[in-house]
């Protein structure tokens, strides 16, 4: 995770992300840009490969087939928050 921690850590609420940023993070949001692999020590990896190029990059690993696509899940789920959280304030409540 350290790689996608680096790369997708410099936003904060008082900045605008840019839009090499942005499109990081809908590349990441979409479960299709991700993969699991198995290492030789019966371990499941997870790849997210690079939007720029064909090359994938380990993510994270986990014990059990299961693990590995439950941490993808979450990490899509992080993304699509952050390019959520990038559109503004949302209307929850209104009052009369």
């Amino acid at each position: 995770m350290t790689y996608l921690y680096y790369k997708t850590s410099s936003y904060t609420s008082n900045q605008k992300p840019n839009e090499k940023t942005i499109n990081q993070w809908k590349h990441l949001a979409e479960k299709k840009n991700w993969r699991i692999t198995q290492l030789p020590n019966g371990f499941y990896q997870t790849e997210c490969s690079n939007p720029d190029n064909e090359e994938w990059h380990a993510v994270t690993r986990r014990e059990t087939l299961e693990g590995a696509e439950t941490a993808i899940d979450g990490s899509i789920q992080h993304f699509s928050k952050k390019l959520d959280a990038i559109k503004g304030p949302k209307v929850i409540k209104t009052f009369e």
